[in-house]
């Protein structure tokens, strides 16, 4: 036994080697342990018979031979065992086309059980926490990098070293801010300017180079909206950003992106069953060929895209980070025009200071 099968073989986690076509080609004793099966029964077999996945979208993902997917508390029926609630991470192996690392973990049934109906999208998003100290470490020397760049660059051009110095001081924070999911917190709210909040994302896109043209249709006589400053410019990037990619190849290429009062949208939250109104609606539209029927009741969930290599975490993320904030989403295409309309709807700040004092009083 060489070193890498021993470590392989001393480790807790579960491990299974799957051959192209996703056929177990070997497994660590976790693995055999966890699955109720040895490897002598386990080798060849389809990965699908041996574990079936609650949501078929997961199978989906993970049978794509370039796939890199870590979700937790997904569920899943063991061969022989049952069902169960694992974390389960797959990857492709190096140099070797289509063939894949597939870890598992059993959780415990305290961990698995909860009532948060988004509680599986909770712990899809937290695949950042694990890989925190990875990113923030790159980001560090970029941030350090675009500085002693600046101090070469004359004052017109520094504008772009700031822009990288701000965005990744945004995704350190939003990295921040993904491994609170697991502590059910959220960020404080305060007024944020919406307008301001499309300017440094767009600004974010345009700097990447191939945008299409982004108009805005603004109504500047909006007041503050409450929110997160730093989780509303990542909801933007990600929505212009998917503007962007739908409409690339239409031979005119337009977004838009258009603020207005939407006063009679009203949501029920809370335990006190009392109206919250979500009286500002930003959209987001594109003028591509728009989002296939069947998938676009699904867009919002872990693993749904229609790109070939997108993760389908980007709009779960959004709802994510809106929900936070007692914001919604919805999503609607007009054919008649040829647009697709991303709609976010929002609170007025003033109005949840005041709904603030009325509680108080």
């Amino acid at each position: 036994m060489n070193e890498a099968q021993r470590q392989l073989s001393s480790m807790s986690l579960a491990v299974v080697l799957l051959a192209p076509g996703q056929r177990v080609a070997a497994a660590n004793p976790a693995a055999e342990q966890f699955l109720g099966q040895s490897l002598r029964r386990l080798r060849d077999k389809p990965l699908s018979d041996v574990l079936l996945f609650d949501e078929p979208r997961m199978a989906v993902r993970l049978a794509e031979a370039d796939a890199q997917v870590s979700a937790r508390e997904t569920g899943v029926t063991i061969a022989g065992k049952g069902p169960r609630r694992i974390d389960v991470t797959i990857a492709p192996m190096l140099d070797q086309p289509g063939w894949q690392v597939l870890t598992l973990h059993d959780l415990s049934g305290a961990e698995a059980m909860s009532d948060d109906p988004v509680a599986g999208e909770q712990g899809v998003l937290r695949a950042p926490e694990i890989l925190a100290h990875e990113i923030k470490n790159p980001l560090a020397g970029i941030r350090g990098a675009a500085q002693l760049l600046a101090r070469k660059l004359t004052e017109p051009d520094r504008a772009l070293t700031t822009l990288i110095a701000d965005e990744v001081d945004r995704i350190a924070k939003l990295i921040d801010q993904m491994q609170t999911l697991s502590r059910r917190t959220s960020e404080p709210l305060e007024a944020c300017n919406l307008h301001e909040a499309v300017r440094r994302a767009r600004a974010v896109i345009e700097a990447g180079g191939d945008a299409p043209q982004i108009v805005e249709e603004f109504d500047p006589s909006l007041p503050p909206v409450l929110g997160n400053a730093d989780g509303l410019v990542q909801v933007l990037i990600n929505l212009l950003a998917n503007a962007a990619d739908a409409c690339r190849n239409v031979d005119k290429p337009r977004i838009v992106v258009r603020t207005r009062f939407a006063s009679g949208l009203q949501l029920h939250a809370g335990a006190d069953g009392k109206p919250v109104r979500l009286p500002i609606e930003l959209r987001v539209s594109d003028n591509g060929p728009g989002i296939d029927p069947a998938m676009r009741e699904h867009v919002f969930e872990p693993f749904v895209t229609t790109k070939k290599s997108g993760q389908g975490l980007g709009l779960a993320l959004v709802r994510r980070l809106l929900r936070d904030m007692d914001g919604r989403i919805g999503l609607d295409r007009d054919e008649t025009g040829g647009w697709t309309h991303f709609h976010v709807h929002l609170q007025i700040a003033k109005e949840r200071k005041a709904a603030a004092r009325e509680k108080a009083a």
